[in-house]
Parts: structure tokens; sequence; C-alpha cells
């Protein structure tokens, strides 16, 4: 049914969930898996006062963002499956996390995006977004959404 899996990864243990059952359903589907992280570097406020101390942050999210790939990789390869892994960039304002998981969907492209969520509610959810629900929104390939404990 599946043959090419797509899931979204930020290093939450929400995340290394949704990790986790994208590559059970990938070895039950003998499905293909693709790992994409997408770094923000554009800060929503900020008290870097100078361009020095702005590039250092943005190379620090890049960093992680490697890091978080590489760890998925592996858990993908403790599980004998062969992961690739892409990390979107977004250096715009106005980019969404949830377009950039969307479009790497379309591209690849995926039978299934496999998500993360933390289930978060009312004025939770409003102030601090939800990228799986923008997802959900924009996708035009099926997302499973996997719920943090």
């Amino acid at each position: 049914m599946y043959k090419r899996i797509l899931v979204a990864v930020d290093g939450s243990d929400t995340s290394n969930m949704a990790l986790n059952e994208a590559i059970k359903l990938a070895k039950d589907q003998q499905a293909a898996i693709r790992i994409v992280h997408v770094a923000d570097l554009i800060p929503t406020f900020t008290d870097l006062e100078t361009p020095g101390q702005f590039a250092q942050y943005q190379e620090a999210l890049r960093q992680i963002g490697e890091k978080t790939l590489s760890d998925a990789k592996a858990v993908a390869a403790k599980s004998a499956l062969q992961a690739e892994t892409v990390m979107h960039v977004i250096e715009a304002p106005g980019e969404h996390v949830y377009d950039a998981i969307a479009e790497e969907a379309v591209s690849w492209p995926a039978d299934l995006i496999v998500i993360g969520t933390h289930g978060r509610r009312g004025i939770r959810r409003f102030l601090l977004g939800s990228v799986a629900e923008g997802l959900v929104r924009v996708a035009t390939k099926p997302v499973l959404l996997v719920r943090g404990a």
C-alpha cells in the first residue's frame, strides 16, 4: 500500500515516536523511508545584536538539524532499514515548516507523511502553533499523526 514514507523529525520525544511508527510501517510495507528535518533559521524574536551573533545562531540550528537527522538515520539502521535524510532550510520570513514538509512529500514523492503531534488544545495551541495541524491543512498526501504521550 505505502511504498514511500516520509517522516518529519525535530529531535523531540514526540517526533521520535513518529519515527518509530514510520519505521514499523516501512518494515511492514517493505517501503522506502525518507527522514526530513526543517531548520527554521528565521527567529520569531531575537536579542541578537550583531550579524556575527545571528550567523552563529543560524549555524547552531544547522548543526542541530544535522545531528537530529544523523540520530534518526541511526535509529532506522538499527531496525535494518536504510533511510534517506534531507534537511530543508527556511531562510525567508513567511515560509512555514509545514509547507516545507508538504513540498518535500510531493517532490520525493511520498505515499504517506508521518509526523508527531503534541495534541495541544485551546490557547496553548493558539500561542505555540501546530506544525502538524498546518501540515494536515496543506498536504496533498495522506498524513499519519502520531500523538505524543
